[in-house]
């Protein structure tokens, strides 16, 4: 059975595994070696069984636990390849490392995984569009706004994550927050508001997509009943009903695990 299993997701640390209990691939490895080992422990997964880890971009909540991956493992790593430079260049793997540039696509017996333009202050950002066992998954995180590319690429994925990072209110109110900061992160390369992946989630829904999945919380600018509730409320307005035509779940802090199976 296919399955997605959100290690980690937040503003500190981002991964998530999809495939079967024993085989799978990561998409981004945002927390410690450690955690991660850890975490896949839980549905009986060894690091040794990934197939291939994909990078989505270059920052520190996304590429944690890579260092000791490249030491400890011969995992094949894909990420785009201006990351790939940037991660070379300021020797947070060793220059020599193979990191394949994840444009060109991956294809194995069991996987097939293609890249989409993101919308992030980083060296370059993409999500991922994943078949597997016959099934379609996406992952979208860390981008202000939804790329026409990244539209086009989740469209009839049948389990998408999709970031849901900030609540608007909570962000503007944010006394620790300075305002070149809030700046960023509503611009269209920082980060997706609750408002707005709520109505994309719409757009998820008409071109096929049945479980949603909301990640990249923000810890001090949302709630996961903040996030949910967003997109419930607006999908609903809509006419969609709640576990008849799709399910709704925020990504954990960090897994317990809990994964979805499709």
């Amino acid at each position: 059975m296919a399955r997605i299993f959100p290690i980690c997701s937040s503003s500190s640390g981002n991964a998530t595994f999809i495939g079967t209990g024993g085989h799978g691939i990561l998409v981004d490895v945002g927390c410690s070696f450690r955690s991660l080992r850890n975490s896949l422990d839980l549905i009986d997964t060894k690091i040794e069984d990934i197939e291939a880890i994909f990078i989505t971009h270059e920052h520190s909540d996304h590429i944690k636990a890579l260092e000791q991956i490249v030491k400890h493992t011969n995992i094949p790593i894909f990420a785009p390849e201006p990351s790939a430079d940037y991660l070379k260049t300021n020797g947070i793997v060793p220059d020599d490392t193979t990191i394949y540039d994840s444009r060109g696509g991956y294809k194995s017996a069991a996987f097939e995984v293609s890249c989409f333009r993101t919308s992030h202050d980083s060296a370059d950002s993409v999500g991922y569009r994943i078949r597997f066992n016959g099934e379609l998954f996406g992952i979208c995180t860390d981008t202000g706004i939804v790329t026409e590319e990244a539209e086009t690429a989740l469209k009839g994925c049948r389990t998408v994550l999709i970031e849901s990072n900030y609540d608007e209110t909570m962000l503007r109110r944010n006394p620790n927050y300075p305002p070149d900061l809030k700046r960023r992160i509503m611009s269209e390369k920082g980060h997706l508001a609750n408002e707005d992946c709520a109505a994309f989630c719409e757009t998820l829904l008409r071109g096929g997509t049945r479980h949603l999945i909301l990640g990249h919380l923000s810890k001090e600018n949302n709630t996961p009943g903040t996030a949910t509730s967003c997109t419930k409320r607006y999908l609903e307005q809509r006419g969609f009903t709640e576990e008849k035509d799709f399910t709704l779940t925020a990504a954990p802090v960090m897994t317990t695990g809990e994964y979805i199976a499709v």
